[in-house]
């Protein structure tokens, strides 16, 4: 019985050539049947591309082209069993079949053997030879892209039996096939041609044909339609805001040459570096007489529809780290509204997961302060300046980090809201943050207000240090010092509610 051809070329030490994917699956399978190893075998380097499926019942486009010549060593060809080889390996291989490298067939036909021979991580990047496969298809998938994307036909004057539209490409790999069967799904029966260096093919409305290369560049494609399109890019081509750089980074410099638009644009980019920038921006910016009138960057705001609840806040980008939103917490309500209401800072770590305010350390102590003021927690309403748990991480641990301005005065919108519902006669800020909150003004102190009390809009306001400056505080006489001013100030809030509603200086 006869060898195969590829057989006995590997045997007789000679170069075995194949000029399409379908040549090479038809060598391979013949080799692997034999078990003639990779070293083995000399192959030969593409003349032209064809396609195929490795190991169909098929025979191969275009039949087996076997030259001799090189001598190699010999063959050991010990019978081996058919291989059966995964889909996702086959399609990898045909698709990096198309990468141009002179060992590119001897390559795929090692990545081959090494799978019969149960080396199977062969088809994995993380292995030598599969991460060159990866870097392989990829390449090819990538200028199939950059093929579609900036080829450019051109439209011929009609003439009996010549196609329509013709485009010039220079691929880096043989995708012309792939490519080729893209456009005739897109052009449906409109005839066209693309021409590349090595190989052209023609599409007649039904039938697809393959020769080999029929142009030398895209000097002699002309177009009278493209005249009015290189018009049409002039016109939108702002040099005002061109961008060289930009432009070269999203397409490769390689296509440019090709491009209709590619012999235009560099003399339109020098242009707008010698001054078409400016004169661009004085055609298209227009200029009113008239006085310049003043205006806040608050009331230049557009109107925005406001959140209607607090867990829909977004006014500020503390959401997006806390664990939810702390909404105040006490009486509320026309007819069972606090009296006084206490205005902290912001929630801590155990507030931001329970979601009520003051339930950790500082919520304890300010149970103390109550207790010795004589103050029922439950007649008080509780809440914060700010909503959501701002902080930094530590360790395993979320440590407090003060809120700045912005985000205060973005969450004293839902302040105003609690103040509307719960009308408290004082307000107890807890605190210098709570206390610019409150006031609504950034420029106030707290040793200016510590134990006092001040009149704004309508309503005492008395001020005392926050719980958790009295739990940082290392001297145990501060420490003592602080709590007592606590103390005192939540008595003066109760006492202020026994004055009468008299308006008084804010």
């Amino acid at each position: 019985m006869n060898e195969p051809a590829a057989v006995t070329a590997a045997a007789n030490g000679q170069l075995l050539q194949v000029n399409s994917f379908g040549e090479w699956r038809t060598a391979a399978r013949e080799l692997l049947r034999a078990g003639v190893p990779p070293e083995a075998v000399t192959w030969g380097t593409l003349d032209s591309n064809g396609s195929g499926d490795l190991f169909s019942g098929a025979p191969a486009p275009g039949g087996q082209t076997h030259s001799q010549a090189i001598p190699t060593q010999q063959a050991q060809p010990p019978k081996q069993a058919a291989t059966v080889v995964p889909r996702s390996l086959l399609d990898m291989l045909q698709k990096a079949a198309g990468f141009r490298a002179p060992d590119r067939w001897a390559f795929l036909y090692r990545v081959l053997w090494r799978w019969q021979q149960g080396e199977h991580d062969v088809q994995s990047p993380a292995d030598p030879d599969g991460s060159r496969l990866h870097g392989m298809a990829k390449a090819v998938r990538r200028e199939e892209h950059d093929m579609h994307a900036y080829i450019r036909f051109r439209e011929r004057p009609i003439e009996a039996g010549a196609p329509r539209f013709v485009a010039w490409f220079e691929p880096a790999h043989d995708v012309l096939p792939q490519v080729a069967e893209h456009f005739v799904a897109r052009m449906g029966k409109t005839s066209w041609m693309i021409a590349t260096p090595e190989a052209s093919v023609l599409w007649d409305g039904a039938t697809l044909h393959n020769t080999g290369p029929l142009m030398s560049s895209a000097a002699d494609l002309d177009d009278a339609g493209e005249a009015l399109w290189l018009t049409y890019y002039r016109s939108i081509f702002n040099p005002a805001r061109v961008n060289a750089q930009l432009m070269q980074s999203h397409i490769p410099s390689r296509f440019w040459k090709n491009l209709p638009e590619g012999a235009i644009v560099p003399s339109m980019v020098s242009q707008a570096e010698l001054g078409a920038r400016k004169i661009g921006q004085v055609d298209t910016v227009g200029r009113k007489s008239g006085a310049t009138i003043p205006i806040t960057a608050e009331k230049a705001q557009p109107d925005r529809e406001q959140p209607s609840k607090l867990d829909e806040c977004r006014r500020c980008e503390l959401w997006q780290y806390a664990t939810q939103a702390v909404p105040g917490e006490g009486p509320r309500g026309s007819k069972g509204g606090a009296p006084i209401m206490v205005v902290g800072e912001q929630p801590g770590d155990q507030e931001d997961l329970a979601g009520k305010p003051f339930v950790g350390p500082a919520g304890k102590l300010l149970d103390r302060v109550f207790a010795q003021a004589e103050v029922d927690r439950k007649s008080i309403y509780l809440t914060n300046a700010v909503k959501h748990f701002k902080w930094e991480p530590k360790g395993k641990r979320r440590i407090h980090k003060t809120p700045a301005q912005r985000e205060v005065e973005a969450c004293h919108y839902w302040l105003e809201k609690e103040l509307d519902a719960v009308r408290p006669k004082v307000i107890v800020a807890m605190g210098s943050t709570a206390l610019k909150s409150v006031l609504g003004r950034s420029t106030v102190t707290l040793k200016d207000t510590l134990g006092k009390s001040v009149r704004h809009e309508g309503r005492w306001v008395v001020t005392i240090y926050h719980p958790s400056y009295v739990l940082r505080v290392p001297d145990e006489a501060a420490r003592q010092e602080a709590f007592s001013i606590m103390v005192k100030g939540l008595k003066l809030a109760h006492e202020l509610l026994e004055q009468p509603d008299v308006p008084g200086p804010d």
